[in-house]
């Protein structure tokens, strides 16, 4: 059987996973429909640019850019071998998704690096989070805008973790997030563009958690992350990866980049009697 250039991008067009072929350069010459999917850009925006220019622009959980040392396209090409990591890629739609990518060199007849392959999937937890959508929904829970859980599954949550903490002595925590300027930047630019800040927001900041972390959209602004079984060292650590993600994140507007990010974060213990007795919360 004779195989052809279309044949092999007919199988790499059908996995899940996103491949990028790129030159020594960090030139990306071919990207399948998986990245497509997964960067929301697509093969006609990012072939023949240099990928730390567009959706490869790889930062850790700290918000560090990658690209100009520990990125592991920029290690293979430099160094050989497969390299591993997980990242952050920056969406088209400005929010960062969590990935695990794989670069592998690619090698002439003489056995001289040319360019790399890099292989890389989501690293949400996408089943999870599409079921526990689905329930919310069907309870209505779920806030229409970002299709995070609203002000009224957080409450219903915050008790539910209150009596874990009276009869069981479960730490949790509560972060409390609102949008930096958001008044201003809605007058600004619009209320299309405060909408999509709301959805970057909400697309950023589960990624941070994990799969038994609430995360919801308390009203306008204002989120709040419900953190089950953690101390304050590990609270703040979390709330300032939130941060740091955002802060590398940016929505297109006309000449300027939305800054996002006021983050609070407390024990619950430390913060109860003001949100159940000040601000009458839970009832």
């Amino acid at each position: 059987m004779e195989f052809n250039k279309e044949f092999y991008e007919m199988i790499l067009d059908n996995l899940s996973n996103g491949v990028y072929f790129v030159d020594c350069n960090k030139k990306i010459l071919y990207c399948n429909r998986g990245a497509e999917r997964i960067t929301g850009f697509s093969a006609e925006e990012v072939i023949g640019i240099r990928c730390w220019n567009n959706v490869l622009r790889h930062v850790d959980a700290q918000g560090n850019n990658l690209c100009e040392g520990e990125c592991p396209i920029l290690k293979t090409i430099s160094y050989g071998g497969i390299w591993e990591a997980e990242v952050y890629l920056h969406h088209k739609d400005g929010h960062r998704v969590p990935v695990v990518t794989r670069a592998i060199p690619i090698k002439d007849t003489e056995g001289k690096i040319i360019g790399a392959v890099e292989i890389f999937s989501d690293n949400s937890p996408t089943t999870a989070l599409a079921q526990e959508v689905k329930e919310l929904q069907e309870i209505a829970f779920l806030d229409s805008l970002t299709h995070l859980a609203n002000r009224r599954y957080i409450e219903i949550n915050i008790q539910d973790r209150l009596s874990e903490l009276n009869r069981y002595g479960w730490p949790f925590g509560i972060i409390l997030a609102d949008v930096d300027k958001f008044k201003s930047n809605n007058d600004n630019y619009g209320h299309d563009v405060g909408d999509q800040v709301l959805k970057m927001v909400a697309k950023t900041l589960p990624a941070c958690l994990r799969l038994f972390d609430i995360v919801g959209r308390w009203g306008g602004d204002e989120f709040v992350a419900i953190v089950i079984n953690v101390r304050k060292k590990h609270l703040y650590e979390i709330a300032q990866r939130f941060l740091s993600l955002l802060r590398s994140s940016s929505i297109p507007t006309e000449g300027e980049i939305l800054t996002v990010l006021c983050i609070k974060a407390k024990l619950l213990e430390e913060i109860a009697y003001q949100w159940i007795h000040e601000r009458a919360l839970l009832y």
